[in-house]
């Protein structure tokens, strides 16, 4: 399981802080096997929503805030390598929102972003319900 490389990077956010890489890292790798697949590399970018609007406007052409943008590095059928964007003032009001965990809300975003990568979809109300599921059965074995 040491093979995956997890990078985590923190952009203009001054009082955040992850120090759950290892963690993180085992538990994405076994969410990619579990779903027959290989998780080789992957970094982590948090950011906050006026660094990821940024991203949003310049590479989707979207002008609004968002929690995840996934970039995935690799041809379909290869090990997943990606580039997953996270704004952490989403993830803090989605979080109260939604009376969570601050972590738990985090760790569902970034399973989220893999999973879109493993191929789920979010754009159908079957999609998004199917990634859901997904979502409570991988954070319920976190």
């Amino acid at each position: 399981m040491s093979d995956t490389s997890i990078q985590i990077f923190i952009e203009d956010l001054q009082n955040f802080s992850f120090d759950q890489r290892n963690a993180m890292s085992i538990w994405l790798q076994s969410v990619a096997k579990e779903e027959g697949q290989v998780l080789k590399s992957m970094s982590i970018i948090f950011c906050s929503d006026a660094y990821l609007l940024d991203i949003n406007k310049e590479y989707l052409q979207h002008d609004y805030y968002t929690d995840i943008i996934t970039f995935p590095l690799h041809d379909d059928g290869q090990p997943i390598e990606a580039d997953i964007f996270i704004s952490i003032d989403r993830v803090t009001e989605n979080a109260a929102k939604l009376q969570q965990d601050f972590d738990q809300e985090l760790s569902r975003v970034i399973v989220h972003g893999l999973l879109h990568l493993l191929g789920y979809g979010d754009a159908t109300y079957t999609e998004k319900k199917a990634m859901r599921q997904r979502e409570d059965f991988y954070l319920a074995k976190k």
